[in-house]
């Protein structure tokens, strides 16, 4: 929780959240290798310490259950977090993008291509 906090934040600070929101899709990937870092030295830990050196299959699964389980309970958490006091123009400055690029149509235009589509 607290690197992806760290993470986001870095983010916000280098302007992924704003100005160059264009590259935040591809250099938010990044996180991706500290995450794995922290997925393997949780997983080599728990083999030397809890089953001092060796640790089976089934064993090294459960354990990386169990961390996405946390993981996972604690996302919301840290989801709330980041877009209500880490950044909380993140989400308009997204829609406002992704709108501007042409990779969402406006709801009013989606709506009236619905409407006048026919059915043949």
């Amino acid at each position: 929780m607290v690197i992806s906090l760290l993470w986001m934040w870095l983010e916000k600070l280098v302007g992924l959240h704003s100005i160059h929101i264009d590259k935040h899709m591809y250099l938010t990937n990044l996180f991706a290798l500290p995450a794995i870092l922290i997925y393997v030295l949780a997983l080599r830990d728990k083999k030397q310490n809890h089953y001092h050196g060796h640790m089976t299959y089934v064993q090294g699964l459960v354990s990386g259950l169990i961390i996405t389980v946390i993981v996972a309970l604690f996302s919301p958490l840290t989801q709330w977090i980041f877009s209500t006091i880490i950044t909380q123009e993140y989400f308009p400055n997204v829609i406002a993008h992704s709108v501007e690029t042409g990779y969402h149509t406006p709801v009013r235009r989606r709506l009236r291509l619905i409407l006048t589509w026919k059915i043949t």
